[in-house]
């Protein structure tokens, strides 16, 4: 029999089926409920993990996968080559070309006492990717939280650690790079299932409310620091000059006395040598130097008349017309 319904007080009939025909319908139905509830679809990005009957099966990558229906497979997509970012004393609302920071009270967070007990406004990220997607799901609860809590804790430490100028100038990088091997390895102790990829200090500097201060201070030790130098320079250059004209003195006196003593050797050879010569023919040598010193001393003489010895009168021998002449 074909059912009627009254529709606006129109009687309408309904197509009739038969009992397999319904049988037929509602098993295409099931099957294709089952046949729906058993595929499910991994992004490329994504890792998946596979609970069946609550407990831990398997982690399946990428791709169309198959699952035992109605709950008995459970899957849990994470996003594993999805770098995350966690940003500590500020926070970034637009980021970009010209990045716009949120504005807010991050005090609590950011100001750290250094180890010569100064307060220090530090600000930093890190950078951390899912390396076990099952144990990140299911070894800590709320691991965001837990990274922050740890970054914290462990920044705060390596800051404790160190004094203002060694934070600020000399030190950043090796806090950087120890705070996240010490990261790491309390994540590790935990099982939380990430990597840290990148602990990077943005900004430190003094808190506001001391800014000017602090400025001022450095200020007046780098002009100590520029007096300093300059009169070390103004002493190195004395100090060398005065060094430089010591060693001179010395190399001339050197000199001079090399020379003195070169000439009084050869002066003693010169005459051991006229010595030898003098023993072998005294007369002959003793000729020979008076010659050689009269001649030094009568060429020093302007006017010089040389007479016999054995002349007995000179005055033939005189020009008394010679004016000046004696």
């Amino acid at each position: 029999m074909t059912p009627v319904i009254n529709i606006n007080g129109n009687p309408v009939k309904l197509p009739g089926f038969s009992g397999k025909k319904l049988l037929s319908i509602i098993v295409l139905i099931l099957a294709g409920i089952i046949i729906f509830s058993s595929i499910y679809t991994v992004e490329a990005n994504e890792n998946a993990v596979i609970l069946r009957f609550g407990k831990f099966s398997a982690i399946t990558g990428p791709g169309i996968h198959l699952k035992f229906p109605y709950g008995i497979d459970q899957v849990f997509r994470v996003k594993v080559d999805l770098q995350y970012k966690e940003e500590f004393g500020f926070q970034t609302l637009t980021p970009g070309i010209r990045t716009v920071k949120k504005a807010g009270d991050f005090r609590e967070e950011s100001w750290m006492l250094t180890g010569d007990l100064n307060i220090a406004e530090v600000k930093w990220i890190v950078q951390y990717k899912i390396s076990d997607p099952a144990d990140y799901l299911f070894n800590v609860r709320d691991v965001e939280n837990t990274i922050r809590d740890i970054s914290e804790a462990t920044m705060r430490q390596m800051i404790g650690d160190r004094s203002f100028h060694e934070v600020l100038q000399s030190e950043r990088r090796a806090i950087a790079l120890r705070s996240q091997e010490s990261m790491q390895s309390i994540l590790d102790r935990y099982g939380a299932g990430i990597n840290i990829q990148l602990v990077q200090l943005q900004d430190v500097h003094p808190p506001e409310p001391v800014a000017d201060s602090f400025n001022e201070v450095n200020r007046a030790k780098q002009e100590q620091e520029t007096l300093i130098n300059e009169a070390r320079q103004a002493y190195n250059k004395e100090i060398y000059r005065a060094e430089g004209e010591a060693e001179r003195m010395i190399n001339e006196a050197e000199g001079y006395a090399i020379e003195r003593t070169n000439t009084a050797k050869g002066d003693v050879a010169r005459f051991n040598s006229v010595l030898v010569e003098y023993n072998k023919a005294p007369e002959i040598t003793k000729d020979r130097l008076y010659f050689e010193t009269m001649e030094v001393v009568l060429s020093k003489v302007p006017h010089k008349m040389i007479v016999d010895g054995k002349l007995k009168g000179v005055l033939p021998l005189l020009n008394l017309d010679q004016k000046g002449g004696k």
